[in-house]
């Protein structure tokens, strides 16, 4: 049973907060006024039974379903109108069932902390709309001590990330809106529980070179209600830089070339009363990949935003 199991084992760390879609982030449209700080805390519930080995999808009948849960603890604080500081900690939790409702122990813990900021380059008005680009920045590592090589129920890659983006987003005067992101995820080295392993050769090392990869996001959206409201539908896609592919009855491991081809629905709400609260919810799933999972996932969270120091009307 076990070499079956391990023909399920999948590269999911990349799934991280720089790809959440959730109210505030490195990744969106939105600017922190100066002094004010908003909260998210965030649930997402993720499956799959069919994986992409190399380009080929498969199923394992062995496993059922492999689940991950995150629960995410985020801040984006305004620095000034122009710059926001984002920090965020998610709590990861997996495993996965059988055929005949049977369970394989996972793992939980703290995952990855992540920083980032984000500055407002251009804001233009025009007859018809507005136009806005931005520029981020992220770095992400290991905030425990978490075995990056246990796949698919590790926690994440076990590796430091560091994240370029550029955002350009148009709206126009009836709500509608689109943006686009492209950006480059830097990824380290991550130390496995082996001191050999094979990557079109043989290396006699714990330590694994995770590929780096380009990330890119296209996204249709509209606010409603006097801009209570904001839907969006997105396609995201991210494709690694180098790697090799998982091999038949081997265990994948963190060298591996990760692509991925995403679809999601996104909604956030803004309370009249009380002022300053929201939720934000998801539903995202991958349609393609290469070692990848094809991963279905839902989310719902909460967020509040306040001034820090005074009171600020809310930028939405």
């Amino acid at each position: 049973m076990k070499k079956y199991i391990w023909q399920l084992i999948l590269l999911l760390g990349g799934m991280s907060l720089s790809q959440l879609s959730v109210a505030q982030t490195p990744t969106d449209g939105l600017m922190m006024p100066k002094g004010d700080i908003c909260f998210l805390l965030n649930y997402e519930y993720g499956q799959f039974d069919h994986y992409w080995e190399g380009e080929t999808l498969r199923k394992n009948g062995t496993i059922a379903k492999v689940q991950r849960r995150t629960a995410l603890v985020m801040a984006a604080y305004g620095i000034t109108n122009k710059l926001d500081a984002y920090i965020g900690l998610p709590y990861v939790s997996t495993n996965s069932t059988t055929p005949n409702g049977g369970k394989f122990a996972g793992t939980s813990g703290i995952q990855d902390l992540t920083l980032g900021l984000k500055y407002e380059v251009l804001r233009r008005r025009g007859e018809k709309g507005e136009w806005t680009a931005f520029g981020s920045v992220t770095f992400s590592t290991p905030a425990s001590n978490y075995l990056s090589d246990y796949q698919p129920y590790s926690l994440g890659i076990g590796a430091p990330q560091l994240a370029w983006r550029g955002l350009a987003e148009y709206e126009w005067n009836n709500g509608f809106y689109i943006r686009a992101q492209g950006g480059y995820i830097w990824k380290g080295y991550t130390e496995a529980e082996r001191e050999y392993y094979y990557n079109d050769g043989s290396y006699y090392t714990a330590w694994m070179d995770v590929p780096s990869a380009w990330t890119y996001e296209a996204v249709v959206g509209k606010w409603f209600a006097d801009k209570s409201l904001r839907v969006e539908v997105s396609y995201n896609s991210s494709r690694s830089t180098s790697g090799d592919d998982i091999r038949a009855y081997n265990a994948p491991q963190p060298t591996n070339k990760v692509d991925m081809d995403r679809v999601g629905v996104f909604a956030q709400y803004f309370f009249n009363k009380p002022k300053g609260l929201g939720l934000v919810a998801s539903y995202s799933r991958v349609i393609h990949g290469r070692n990848a999972p094809e991963m279905t996932a839902i989310s719902a969270g909460v967020t509040y935003q306040f001034g820090l120091f005074t009171p600020k009307k809310l930028n939405k």
